[in-house]
């Protein structure tokens, strides 16, 4: 585990806001598709900092074993980028729904964060099929977009993303935007869309929908193993919340596909 400081805030768009760190250890990790890691927030008056064991399994044993009033809150995020050092996170601002929209929406430089990760052992390299389509809501936009970047001018690509409204768009090439403003829903909108297989899919965002939307494409013909899927938040549930039956039963399937 490493600690990071902030040295940039930069407010995207009324609810997106980006922020740089800096950090032992982030000039030594390199970069792939996709990289998460782990975010901690101290609680009021309390400390980021868990332990310096460099072991996930020891590392996470001290966390659980801190007492809860001190031990610091964990959420986790994707990487914006990564480069020369520098790291970047956008995050979502939600008001104080939680302790990391909470946190952002009053961070400064200089501000201290726990970070966890990323690791190369989660790495998944981007789908080799003719078209690749990537679909989740806003708090899906870092991935997507560091995805994007990554692929080919020539790549065929359907890109879907909810917001809550115009003002949340991004300048973001190619995408189609779901606005919940204008009564519209990512699940809706990708499923009137047509889609024909072979194709690559990635999936982030709601669980509810990141599942709808799975069972959409397999029920297309896209094989399980074309597709990455990833339910970033429940909704009236937090991750500090016990896993429900659906949790626990995407975990599984995604351990599966990892072992494919």
């Amino acid at each position: 585990m490493s600690l990071l400081t902030v040295t940039s805030i930069d407010r995207l768009t009324p609810r997106m806001t980006r922020m740089t760190f800096t950090g032992p250890g982030l000039d030594e990790i390199g970069t792939w598709p996709d990289q998460q890691l782990k975010l901690l927030f101290p609680r009021p008056g309390g400390s980021a900092h868990v332990s310096d064991a460099p072991d996930v399994g020891t590392w996470y044993q001290a966390y659980l074993a801190m007492p809860e009033d001190e031990r610091p809150w964990m959420r986790s995020f994707t990487v914006r980028s990564l480069a020369d050092g520098v790291l970047t996170v956008d995050f979502v601002l939600h008001g104080d729904n939680g302790p990391a929209s909470r946190w952002a929406a009053r961070a400064q430089a200089g501000d201290v964060l726990g970070r966890f990760g990323p690791s190369p052992d989660y790495a998944r390299p981007l789908g080799t099929a003719g078209l690749l389509v990537l679909a989740g809501d806003e708090t899906a936009l870092p991935a997507i977009t560091s995805l994007l970047e990554l692929l080919p001018s020539h790549q065929r690509r359907l890109v879907f993303v909810e917001v809550a409204d115009p003002a949340e768009e991004q300048d973001i090439p190619d995408v189609r935007w779901v606005h919940r403003s204008a009564g519209e829903d990512l699940v809706s909108v990708v499923k009137a869309a047509e889609i024909v297989p072979p194709a690559w899919v990635w999936l982030g965002g709601e669980a509810s929908a990141v599942r709808a939307l799975r069972r959409h494409f397999v029920g297309l013909g896209v094989s399980k193993k074309d597709i990455e899927f990833a339910g970033y938040w429940r909704r009236a549930l937090t991750q500090d919340d016990a896993p429900t039956a659906d949790d626990l039963a995407e975990a599984r399937e995604r351990i599966a596909a990892l072992s494919e």
